[in-house]
């Protein structure tokens, strides 16, 4: 079967399923303006396509996905056309904010396509990784899984968030607010994933489901993917999205935003997020008991 040739993912189909696979393993799948509209055409052709009930996502390497590529182009901007032209930056809250709803509109083909999308997440899944993962209509994790959002502690606001609707207030606060991480095995707990597995399981669990998908009429899985996603409309998920990269654009705003992007010019994005994360210790949060911390930050097990 011919299907579409990309650069950062991998596509294709077998047994009613299309594995849509970010495929930049070298940066841990770190999502470049590039690989999302690559991963935006993939999960388009995968809803035309009649021979597809749903849709795996994954990533190659070691993680699902580390977040959003801050070492890209000089600017972070997609290629502009006419060079005499002037074209939108960052230079201000508007530009922001329109240049982060443009690629807000590529990961929101997870939620606006007709087809079931299962999240099958192992290593890191953090920052931009959430944002693609929460959009998915199921996911699954590898146990050790890591889930984060660690640029909320100084570098803005989270571009989509569903956080809300999957953990409730109070450990969307709790996790967002600080940038700490759970495992996978306490994102099952807490609801923000559907369930975690033992690594060595995780892509037999997906594959199973997938099998049980590829047995139901396409226009069946979408009527019932469809109700439910309305039902998130009228809980104000869709509207949520587009004032949370607004509300990221805003985050970018803040002296400490302004101080990482310091930091990386100076130093470079990997000091800049060293020297962030630093200050947190082990950066994990504990779903179960007290957070009792040693001198470095580090948690430890009560007595």
């Amino acid at each position: 079967m011919t299907v579409p040739a990309f650069e950062h993912v991998l596509y294709e189909v077998d047994a009613g399923r299309a594995r849509i696979t970010l495929n930049r393993p070298e940066k841990r799948n770190a999502l470049s303006w590039q690989l999302q509209r690559e991963l935006c055409d993939a999960l388009w052709e995968a809803d035309n396509d009649r021979a597809v009930h749903a849709v795996a996502l994954r990533g190659a390497g070691k993680s699902f996905c580390a977040g959003y590529d801050l070492t890209g182009s000089p600017d972070g901007l997609p290629p502009r056309g006419d060079p005499e032209r002037k074209y939108r930056g960052y230079r201000s809250f508007e530009d922001d904010s329109w240049q982060l709803e443009r690629e807000q509109r590529f990961r929101m083909a997870i939620f606006d396509m007709h087809k079931p999308v299962i999240a099958q997440i192992h290593g890191h899944c953090l920052a931009g990784g959430t944002d693609i993962a929460l959009l998915c209509d199921m996911i699954i994790a590898a146990d050790d899984a890591v889930f984060g959002f660690p640029p909320a502690r100084d570098l803005g606001a989270l571009p989509n968030n569903m956080w809300l609707y999957n953990l409730g207030p109070q450990w969307a606060k709790r996790l967002t607010m600080t940038g700490d991480t759970i495992t996978g095995r306490e994102a099952a707990q807490l609801g923000l994933v559907m369930k975690s597995v033992p690594g060595k399981l995780l892509e037999a669990e997906v594959e199973g489901l997938l099998d049980r998908m590829a047995q139901i009429d396409i226009e069946l899985l979408s009527a019932n993917k469809r109700i439910v996603n309305l039902g998130l409309e009228l809980m104000g998920a869709r509207t949520l999205q587009r004032l949370a990269a607004e509300n990221d654009a805003r985050g970018h705003q803040t002296p400490s935003a302004a101080g990482f992007r310091k930091t990386a010019m100076e130093k470079g994005v990997k000091e800049a997020i060293r020297e962030r994360d630093a200050k947190f210790g082990d950066g994990r949060a504990r779903a179960n008991g007290p957070e009792i911390r040693d001198e470095r930050g580090f948690l430890i097990d009560p007595d």
